[in-house]
């Protein structure tokens, strides 16, 4: 059997067994796609908490993404200061929004929910700060599309459950799992890994005793098989 077709029936074993621990997700949409690139960069190397304040922060400073275009940067890096790396994130997203409105007129990205998913994608990733998962994000919450973020929750949990190489790189981790999960399942997983690295296979301490994937984790057999004699 080939290694995607392994991979491929071992997430949808993944996919029921979350489905049971943290329930059926329904497909939702965010509309505005600009809000949306926006706030996904700004989750870059930090947590949900200081994303949204970060996001909240530049939003009652500058209530159109159009007045974002003639601020000077250190007031956009001054709203977002709390999200971390302030300096870089408010560079990238003036840069990102100033090309948009340059090349389309106007700030709205809808157009691309009408294009093929390897051109949207492609276009996506000509910005630079846009990498995989936040491409991948702006095409599965934004357009519908079926893509497969992989946040760090879900890279950790695909490691350690085999599914993706040790020494995989973000790109070959979208790569393999975006190559292997079913369409239709793209939204619902990606949530539900994320809840189990949230609560469960945790960076530090995982709880494997009470994991729904257990039964098949690489992490958890040498784990098991390494426990030292009672």
């Amino acid at each position: 059997m080939k290694n995607k077709d392994k991979s491929a029936k071992l997430l949808a074993w993944v996919f029921m067994r979350l489905r049971e621990r943290f329930g059926k997700k329904i497909p939702s949409r965010q509309k505005d796609l600009t809000s949306l690139l926006v706030l996904t960069v700004l989750s870059q190397n930090t947590n949900d908490t200081n994303r949204d304040r970060a996001f909240k922060n530049l939003r009652q400073k500058f209530p159109k993404w159009t007045d974002l275009l003639t601020a000077p940067a250190h007031e956009i890096e001054k709203a977002i200061r709390v999200g971390g790396l302030s300096r870089q994130k408010a560079t990238r997203i003036k840069d990102i929004l100033s090309r948009i409105k340059v090349e389309r007129g106007s700030l709205d990205l809808s157009f691309m929910c009408a294009m093929p998913m390897p051109d949207a994608r492609e276009y996506l990733l000509g910005f630079k700060g846009v990498g995989e998962k936040t491409a991948a994000v702006l095409l599965l919450f934004g357009c519908g599309m079926p893509a497969f973020p992989v946040d760090t929750h879900i890279f950790r949990v695909s490691k350690r459950l085999g599914i993706i190489p040790q020494k995989a790189n973000e790109k070959k981790a979208h790569q393999v799992l975006g190559a292997a999960i079913a369409p239709e399942a793209c939204h619902e997983l990606h949530l539900n890994m994320i809840e189990l690295g949230k609560k469960i296979c945790r960076p530090r301490k995982p709880q494997c005793p009470i994991c729904p994937l257990k039964a098949r984790c690489q992490y958890h057999a040498h784990a098991v098989k390494n426990e030292p004699a009672a």
